[in-house]
């Protein structure tokens, strides 16, 4: 399977503390203590140096596709639905539709607010305001897509927060008030989520929340905290068209791997990756110091070349090879430790994915004889035994449907997921049925319709913040049904229904 795109969808291995329930680095940690380039690298056989590039590519994916998504999504003048300039929040207004393709694996479920940091200049103070009963998360992950920190519901409560976003080479004080989050890169994505239900009421109301997120630099929150944020400076050469995982896949070796050593110096690797560093330098990759192609051993330097191209085919095949259960890939993200592989495969399928604790993401290509999805020919049915075996959760859950892209499906009703809050309709017998498949199953089971395209798709639960006590996700006591090839004798119908806002009418 060829995907084509890339965003909105982890551990650092330093010591960490725990409070209030954010996971926050007790100490910045000092970068490793980096081996100095000697020229030419010494030599290697073809496959070594074919095995290391490769290990190196995939090492460094995630922080590439942080970099290339944040220069697309800060190159405005002002803040705008999903783009705004650094040290800014973008608010989404509302679900994106299926014409959005600025990142994969989008959600309708809740409303993005988001931001990207520079902590080489200064800290960043983070202020939220009071959220009542509703559930939201603002997950904080550094250039490594690693989550260091999750303010939200599930972990520190509806209470008006503040916080002091640090870089790694901050040592002042703390001021009154503030509590820190220490990143160890300068590279910081804010990527918050608010709950909406999607009606107009609710959309309004998760607004006046969203305009009360603020970022502060340390030094005017100091002052009083009166602070008006600049104009954005727009480089013409970004590509704002092509989305940022495209313009990634596209890159060639040697500017793949110029960029990336470019990029440690203000990201350091965690001490954790200090194999991977010594590899790293056999290749003439130094934090610290350019990086120069022609200084490498011929092997090396075509090995380099090819290394896209072998370990992007690598990555992709990663969600292939996942364990499954009845079909799905239930894997945990968001802690990935020296496990670049996974690491690398979550950046590809679904950027600023969450920890298990607050959302696990099932996800499946496979019906329940291991065959491809495919609604060119085939309609499909998910069903849950009863109300009780619907997704436990204490935030919500949802279905939502993709192409074989990992982007939403234009469809009749404008409906890309299925979730509690939909009015879904009981069988007799107390089954719950989903419908997935192309066109309608009928009126009288539109309700329960998830639009698939006609062709290849990609289904992906959300449950956020998952039950701890079985049955759980997280324990595996609770398990996604598989889905089911329906009966070849159903009617396929084709929609009569107008074209209208799902969310705006559920």
């Amino acid at each position: 399977m060829k995907l084509n795109s890339p965003l909105f969808m982890g551990l650092l291995t330093a010591s960490v503390v725990t409070t209030l329930g954010l996971v926050t680095h007790a100490q910045s940690p000092s970068p490793q203590p980096m081996p100095k380039s000697n020229g030419r690298p010494s030599a290697m056989t073809d496959a070594q140096a074919n095995q290391l590039a490769m290990e190196a590519y995939v090492y460094a994916y995630p922080l590439v596709t942080m970099e290339m998504t944040r220069r697309q999504f800060t190159n405005v003048a002002k803040p705008e639905a999903t783009r705004a300039p650094m040290g800014q929040f973008a608010n989404l207004r509302k679900y994106p539709d299926a014409s959005f393709k600025g990142v994969t694996a989008p959600n309708a479920d809740t409303l993005y607010s988001t931001a990207w940091l520079d902590l080489m200049k200064e800290p960043m103070v983070l202020e939220l305001p009071g959220e009542a009963k509703r559930f939201y998360m603002m997950p904080i992950l550094d250039g490594w897509t690693n989550v260091i920190a999750d303010p939200g519901t599930r972990t520190t409560g509806t209470k008006p927060q503040k916080y002091l976003i640090t870089g790694p080479r901050f040592s002042g004080a703390i001021p009154a008030g503030l509590t820190e989050i220490k990143s160890p890169t300068a590279m910081v994505w804010i990527l918050g989520r608010t709950y909406s239900s999607g009606t107009p009421a609710d959309y309004k109301e998760v607004h006046a929340l969203q305009d009360k997120y603020k970022l502060t630099p340390l030094s005017a929150y100091e002052k009083g905290g009166k602070f008006t944020a600049p104009m954005g400076k727009v480089d013409p050469s970004i590509d704002m068209k092509t989305p940022p995982r495209e313009q990634v896949n596209a890159m060639s070796g040697p500017a793949y791997f110029a960029l990336f050593a470019k990029l440690l110096a203000e990201n350091p690797p965690a001490p954790a990756d200090k194999p991977m560093v010594e590899k790293l330098a056999k290749l003439g990759i130094v934090p610290g110091q350019p990086f120069d192609a022609k200084m490498l051993d011929p092997k090396v330097a075509a090995a380099m070349e090819r290394a896209p191209k072998q370990a992007l085919a690598m990555i992709e095949q990663g969600m292939q090879k996942a364990p499954k259960v009845n079909g799905w890939v239930v894997d945990k993200t968001g802690d990935y430790g020296t496990d670049y592989p996974k690491r690398a495969m979550i950046a590809f399928f679904g950027l600023g994915a969450n920890r298990p604790e607050d959302a696990i993401y099932p996800t499946t290509m496979v019906d329940s004889e291991n065959k491809p999805l495919d609604a060119s020919s085939n309609n499909y049915v998910l069903t849950f035994k009863n109300k009780e075996d619907l997704p436990p959760v204490r935030g919500f859950w949802s279905l939502t449907m993709y192409d074989k892209n990992f982007f939403f499906v234009k469809n009749p009703i404008n409906r890309q997921t299925l979730s509690a809050r939909d009015k879904l309709k009981a069988n007799p017998d107390g089954t719950i049925s989903l419908y997935i498949q192309n066109k309608s199953p009928g009126k009288d089971k539109e309700s329960n319709w998830l639009p698939a395209p006609a062709g290849p798709f990609v289904l992906m639960m959300r449950l956020y913040w998952p039950t701890e006590q079985p049955p759980s996700i997280l324990d595996g006591t609770w398990k996604p049904p598989a889905v089911e090839r329906a009966p070849s004798a159903q009617a396929q119908v084709e929609p009569q229904t107008p074209q209208t806002d799902q969310n705006e009418s559920n």
